[in-house]
């Protein structure tokens, strides 16, 4: 496994045919252009819409990207799932295929639940899976999940499976949590990645892995460019502009703006769908997304022919 810093994940946005199952053909094609960018593939993350997918349909989109040669090195895919049993079956079929490693959501139903519960959760799902290849990296994204992954527990997992537990992406935006996750772990090659571009040259500096970040999707080689040359004299020019661009798709709801803009610099409407309860962009959003990025100079190179 690999610990050099400046690395880069995309939760891949996954594209739906009309009768919302998921469009195998163009979203290998997609990984693939992402991979060409230089970003690795952190499929079934929030911005994949993951937890409006079947553990199934996780499963194929898996074999298809293996089936088509990508690289599982270069596959990161989210696996946690309120059901144990689920982030098992999903585990143990990434784990099977080669993949880095697992990005693993705690069970995110129910809320306040201990350390001691969360500790319980995920030595079950290693156990179970059993696999000496397993590689986990946590996923803390309290705005969204609500369950908190605390530096106490994290400390806990890593004594107890320091060779399973390697990593975590920290999605709070709170840059005082990453750095203490930083400062707590980090110097043991337990690697950090921030959950967006925006604290990607701070993570960098703190001694931090990277970042798997939503807009990664749409403006992967500029956010890979600054991740190789962090310590270039103009990273910091590099930063705002990567900060810049994040703040245009912010203003949106993600998941669909995402889509939007893929939709339009791909010329293919397609993927502009998502699976309910998401809904797409509408005119008016669309057409104010547009205008922004427009004013921007934003694109998507080599789309159109991925």
């Amino acid at each position: 496994m690999s610990h050099e810093k400046g690395r880069v994940w995309s939760p891949v946005i996954t594209p739906f045919a009309a009768d919302l199952t998921p469009d195998t053909g163009r979203f290998v094609a997609h990984c693939r252009w992402l991979l060409d960018k230089g970003v690795g593939l952190a499929v079934f993350g929030t911005n994949s819409e993951a937890n409006s997918l079947a553990v199934q349909e996780k499963q194929q989109l898996l074999d298809a990207l293996i089936e088509a040669g990508v690289p599982a090195a270069r596959l990161m895919p989210g696996t946690g799932s309120s059901a144990l049993p689920d982030t098992v079956a999903q585990t143990r079929h990434a784990v099977a295929k080669g993949v880095q490693g697992v990005l693993m959501l705690p069970p995110f139903y129910y809320k306040g639940v201990s350390d001691e519960g969360l500790f319980r959760y995920f030595s079950e799902v290693i156990e179970r899976v059993g696999d000496d290849r397993l590689r986990i990296y946590l996923y803390h994204i309290p705005p969204v999940s609500q369950v908190p992954l605390s530096l106490g527990l994290i400390e806990r997992l890593l004594k107890a499976y320091p060779k399973q537990v390697v990593g975590l992406k920290d999605s709070s935006g709170d840059w005082s949590n990453t750095q203490a996750v930083i400062e707590h772990f980090g110097q043991d090659g337990f690697e950090v990645y921030a959950g967006s571009e925006a604290f990607l040259l701070q993570t960098l500096r703190a001694g931090g892995a990277g970042c798997i970040s939503a807009t990664a999707n749409v403006n992967p080689g500029p956010i890979a460019q600054l991740a190789r040359n962090w310590q270039a004299g103009d990273a910091d020019e590099q930063q705002a502009a990567l900060v810049r661009t994040r703040k245009i798709f912010e203003r949106f709801p993600v998941i669909a703006a995402l889509k939007a803009a893929t939709a339009r610099c791909s010329d293919e409407e397609h993927w502009a769908r998502l699976r309910p309860p998401l809904v797409e962009l509408d005119e008016q959003q669309r057409a104010e997304l547009f205008a922004l990025l427009d004013d921007a100079h934003f694109d998507m190179p080599g789309l159109k022919h991925s």
